[in-house]
């Protein structure tokens, strides 16, 4: 009687597990009641002829956090789930958390540096507005190119100061200039100095990392020549809020970075939170490199990057 009930529990199991017949269909077909389909299929999972695996991809990324935070030496990590790994929709979903964890992290007072790129852009966009108070939102780079190509770094700045209700200070400089004694001489200027002061003194900064290939932002915004650019391709694996740095996280080229107008990479390490929002395969030596050096506290990605990262 067993050995037949056995061999009929089995059966309604594989016609419910594998072939997604309903109890009904089943019942209809082994001409027993539904009610006695529900009775064998449980009769299944209790003999152990059915075992039922949830697998996760949440678990995955509470993993993924406590690897990364130990690897890193990280305050607190953000891995969001990314359906695809295309950097489109992983920018998609890190951009959210980041709007989300900045929601919750800026209050009355702060001094918010921001650097500006494609991501960045992407976190303005979903920044809910808030009405707090004696909130700096603060140009953490120079935005002003003289290409064609949008970087978005003025209606970055402008969602920014929008969301918190305050007025943005800009840094209405070159990203690069050709000369390093017209930038040290710029840098004089007493409201530049100003503004980076304020970045430098700033709570929170929240940047990105960049890539070193042709597609990259600042190589078509035309700051480089191609002897620059090639000259950064041998010997940058990205850059930080662009500044390029080699797999140590270390400057790469002193004579580039000298004519840069970004916050330095040192003060990136003493802010409260220095929040890196990054994700893609590209960046992914320039994410790993930024965090051994220590230029964040505070990392939000996806699962494909987290995993790229801890494989390095």
């Amino acid at each position: 009687m067993d050995e037949e009930k056995d061999k009929l529990s089995i059966e309604v199991a594989e016609l419910y597990y594998q072939l997604n017949y309903s109890q009904q269909q089943i019942a209809n077909q082994l001409e027993i009641s539904r009610p006695t389909v529900s009775r064998l299929l449980q009769y299944a999972k209790d003999r152990g002829y059915v075992q039922i695996k949830i697998s996760s991809p949440f678990m995955d990324i509470e993993s993924l956090q406590e690897k990364l935070a130990l690897k890193y030496q990280l305050k607190e990590v953000s891995v969001v789930y990314s359906p695809t790994d295309e950097y489109s929709a992983i920018t998609h979903y890190i951009s959210i958390k980041a709007a989300e964890y900045l929601n919750n992290v800026v209050i009355d007072g702060t001094i918010l540096g921001v650097s500006w790129g494609s991501t960045i852009y992407e976190v303005a966009r979903h920044l809910q507005m808030r009405p707090l108070k004696g909130v700096e939102v603060v140009q953490l780079k120079g935005g002003i190119s003289f290409s064609n190509e949008k970087n978005y770094a003025w209606e970055t700045l402008t969602l920014f100061a929008n969301a918190f209700h305050t007025l943005p200070k800009y840094l209405p400089l070159p990203l690069v200039f050709e000369n390093p004694s017209i930038s040290e001489m710029v840098m004089q200027d007493r409201h530049i100095k100003q503004i980076m002061e304020i970045g430098k003194e700033a709570h929170i900064a929240i940047f990105t990392v960049g890539s070193v290939d042709d597609d990259s932002l600042l190589f078509r915004l035309g700051y480089f020549s191609e002897e620059e650019k090639q000259l950064l391709k041998e010997k940058a694996v990205g850059d930080v809020c662009s500044r390029f740095i080699d797999q140590n996280g270390q400057i790469c080229d002193e004579s580039i970075n000298s004519r840069t107008v970004s916050i330095g990479l040192e003060e990136l390490r003493k802010k409260e939170q220095s929040i890196l929002v990054a994700g893609g395969a590209k960046k992914t030596a320039a994410v790993h490199a930024a965090l051994l050096a220590g230029y964040a506290n505070v990392f939000i990605t996806d699962q494909h990057t987290a995993k790229r990262v801890l494989d390095m």
